[in-house]
């Protein structure tokens, strides 16, 4: 688990967590650098789901079939940097919803933008309508579920830009102690949705690589400009010392 999606999905479980919550599934729990079940309250019952054996996994599931797991039967769904190797991530976020009671919640974190990682494949990055078109897939197979809020994070130190999202099935009234957006994990976000707010929040087009990009284009150029700056005055200061040592000679006596 990279440092952003470690961060995101601890402050999830800080700000979405209710009282009356006990059950979670994780899909892709393996303990990799980390793990979304050391962010969960102790009083949780926690089920770690993933296609290989290995810590943090209590049960085994071949990708692409049906998860071992009845109809409303957790109260938290989580799942962290495993969708994009999912060939077909739509499929699996009907089973993820199938799973959820009314009023539970569905965390998912997939990254937007970062580097080729095969495990064993990787097929897809998440846009920031892909929140929305999840939420509409699902209901045209006829589950209801809605988008609570989500977004695209600014990368940490190891580069990863998260789309992170919340889905919940309606029940209950919602309840949370902020959005995950505007958390200390989540730093500068954009192109965001929320479900109490209409339109699309901090539109930007460019991500923040390409901004990254231009910064450092940016301090190119002046760093040409300096470097032409420096050489236009060692050549004013060549001269100046040609030009002394000239006349250095001409105060020689002639021989």
């Amino acid at each position: 688990m990279h440092d952003t999606a470690n961060a995101h999905g601890r402050d999830f479980f800080a700000l979405y967590w209710q009282p009356h919550f006990r059950d979670v599934v994780e899909l892709g729990s393996q303990d990799v650098n980390g793990s979304l079940r050391a962010h969960a309250p102790a009083t949780a019952s926690y089920i770690g789901l993933d296609a290989v054996a290995g810590p943090g996994v209590d049960r085994v599931v071949a990708q692409g079939e049906p998860l071992p797991l009845a109809d409303a039967c957790a109260d938290v769904v989580v799942t962290s940097s495993a969708l994009e190797h999912d060939p077909c991530f739509w499929e699996t976020f009907l089973e993820l919803v199938r799973l959820l009671r009314p009023g539970g919640l569905l965390y998912i974190n997939a990254p937007s933008n970062h580097a080729f990682h095969r495990y064993p494949v990787d097929c897809w990055r998440f846009y920031p309508d892909a929140g929305m078109a999840l939420a509409t897939w699902a209901r045209r197979r006829g589950m209801a579920v809605e988008l609570v809020e989500s977004f695209n994070a600014m990368p940490g130190v190891q580069g990863w830009s998260d789309f992170v999202a919340i889905f919940r099935v309606p029940g209950p009234p919602l309840m949370r102690r902020g959005r995950l957006a505007q958390s200390g994990a989540a730093g500068d976000t954009q192109n965001g949705f929320d479900i109490e707010s209409p339109g699309l929040l901090d539109e930007r087009a460019d991500t923040f690589d390409m901004r990254a990009l231009a910064q450092l284009r940016d301090q190119l150029l002046a760093c040409e400009r300096e470097r032409e700056a420096l050489r236009a005055r060692l050549a004013r200061t060549e001269s100046e010392l040609a030009r002394a040592y000239d006349a250095i000679l001409a105060l020689k006596p002639a021989p």
